[in-house]
């Protein structure tokens, strides 16, 4: 994937303190931003209930005791290929792992095994708890993945929330690559937003579980947009790149050309879509 050729919009947070709070919402408001977004998860979610129910081998598998703490497995036919571990988005209190079960088809036609871990949602859960969670999800695919027939280097993926979760784990010991999907990586302005009224994000929560204001793990991590994505996810996806080249990183930038915040989906089930040769480049050595 080559550089952005579209407009750069300006960053609505660089005037953050005169918006009101109704242009502070819109700015992170992916639903509003995409007019057919309801139709798009309406077809996502029934192509998501037919992939496990053609695939029901291990579904609902527990890693800690809370109802939602639990994985949906795809193993590959050969336990020792690449497994893509997917973390699904929702602002950190929406969705589950069943809704997106239909983009493991991408990387499972490649050959890959899929782990989907659910996690609790806030506010019954703070940030720094579903981090954690997320960390629990790895030790347990790590310690006994191979029992189901996983045993082979993890791939840390991610959509919105999902993807800030996975920068957020990057630096596991299991983890070998990331691959970061449209995240936020910048919680400052969540803070001011109709978002955290179930987050209530805490200064020490917002310094310490913001990707862009903590030390940059050397591991290799794709970051992927949608060029029609909201400016302020544009951003920080590119900000965020910028910070892990400064640091000599390795991974690419990926603006996907045309698509937003749902539609970039596509790349990662399509079969040799944008988003799973992404994957596929980090574990053969070819990350930018």
């Amino acid at each position: 994937m080559g550089a952005d050729s579209s407009p750069l919009l300006p960053d609505p947070r660089s005037d953050w303190a005169r918006l009101d709070r109704a242009a502070r919402d819109a700015a992170y408001d992916n639903n509003a931003a995409v007019p057919d977004a309801a139709a798009q998860a309406a077809l996502r979610n029934t192509a998501s209930a037919a992939y496990r129910a053609a695939y029901p081998r291990a579904l609902d598998i527990p890693y800690a005791p809370a109802p939602r703490t639990a994985f949906d497995l795809y193993p590959a036919a050969d336990p020792a290929a690449p497994c893509l571990v997917f973390i699904h988005g929702g602002y950190w209190q929406r969705n589950s792992r069943e809704l997106f079960a239909c983009f493991a088809e991408g990387t499972a036609a490649a050959g890959w095994s899929v782990a989907m871990p659910g996690h609790t949602l806030a506010p019954e859960a703070s940030l720094t708890r579903i981090v954690d969670e997320i960390g629990l999800a790895l030790d347990w695919l790590a310690a006994h993945g191979p029992a189901h027939g996983i045993a082979g280097p993890l791939v840390l993926a991610g959509w919105s929330a999902g993807a800030h979760l996975a920068a957020m784990q990057l630096h596991h010991p299991a983890v070998v690559a990331g691959l970061a999907i449209s995240g936020v990586y910048e919680l400052g302005p969540i803070r001011d937003t109709g978002l955290n009224e179930a987050l209530s994000l805490t200064d020490a929560q917002v310094a310490e579980l913001s990707p862009l204001r903590l030390p940059v793990v050397g591991k290799p991590l794709a970051i992927a947009y949608g060029t029609a994505e909201r400016p302020a996810l544009v951003h920080d996806a590119r900000a965020f790149h910028a910070l892990r080249s400064a640091h000599h990183a390795p991974g690419p930038l990926l603006p996907v050309a045309r698509a937003e915040h749902f539609s970039i989906l596509n790349e990662l089930r399509r079969p040799g879509g944008t988003l799973v040769r992404a994957a596929l480049d980090l574990i053969q050595g070819k990350q930018a």
